[in-house]
């Protein structure tokens, strides 16, 4: 495993091919962000955690760690011109299988204008970010199918463009709650869509019952 925490990240997506099922080689992703997404039971995922469907059922927060670089702490609002402002995707590629992923990509969670907390050098690392508007698309829990193996749950995190209040539009895909219009969705091809920058990448992976 690399030391530097960001090359980290990028290891970890290549070694569970979260790199290239969801993120594409072409890409060149170097992220600049690094968060974690914690569930309400206190569970956390951290690149390739392994969780039961039960750890996932609720709603998580998502969880900034400030990353000291020139002085500056990214994810701080005094590193940028402006307050910077994400959305966050939670995307499963393994959809019905990773064998068989007709399904790929299946979009669990789509929530915009998502800032981190200002952080200083005495305040307490990672905090959990602001949550400023309502999910687009409603949170699902991960609900795989019997028998269809491990699955790999991937949050994507898009910085918004700055000075401007990125909002969806209505009518758009994301919207769209039910099964059959969660199926099939791209979450690098939402990003690029919408002129969102790919900044942060994190997975967990949950194990299908058995058959």
């Amino acid at each position: 495993m690399a030391s530097d925490p960001l090359s980290a990240v990028v290891t970890a997506l290549r070694r569970d091919s979260v790199i290239p099922d969801v993120i594409p080689e072409s890409a060149g992703f170097v992220p600049s962000v690094l968060f974690s997404v914690i569930y309400p039971g206190g569970k956390e995922a951290v690149l390739s955690t392994e969780f039961t469907r039960e750890d996932t059922l609720e709603e998580p927060e998502i969880n900034f760690t400030p990353m000291v670089a020139s002085d500056k702490l990214v994810g701080d609002s005094t590193a940028n011109s402006g307050e910077a402002s994400y959305t966050l995707v939670m995307t499963d590629p393994d959809a019905i299988s990773r064998e068989e992923p007709i399904y790929r990509e299946f979009r669990h969670w789509v929530v915009t204008g998502i800032t981190s907390p200002a952080q200083s050098p005495s305040s307490t690392p990672g905090s959990n970010a602001l949550k400023l508007k309502p999910a687009t698309t409603p949170y699902r829990p991960p609900g795989p199918r019997s028998g269809s193996g491990l699955h790999r749950y991937c949050f994507l995190l898009f910085q918004e463009p700055e000075g401007n209040s990125f909002t969806i539009p209505e009518g758009a895909k994301e919207y769209g709650e039910a099964l059959e219009e969660r199926r099939n969705w791209k979450a690098f091809d939402f990003g690029a869509q919408y002129g969102l920058k790919l900044v942060g990448a994190n997975y967990f992976i949950v194990r299908a019952a058995s058959a």
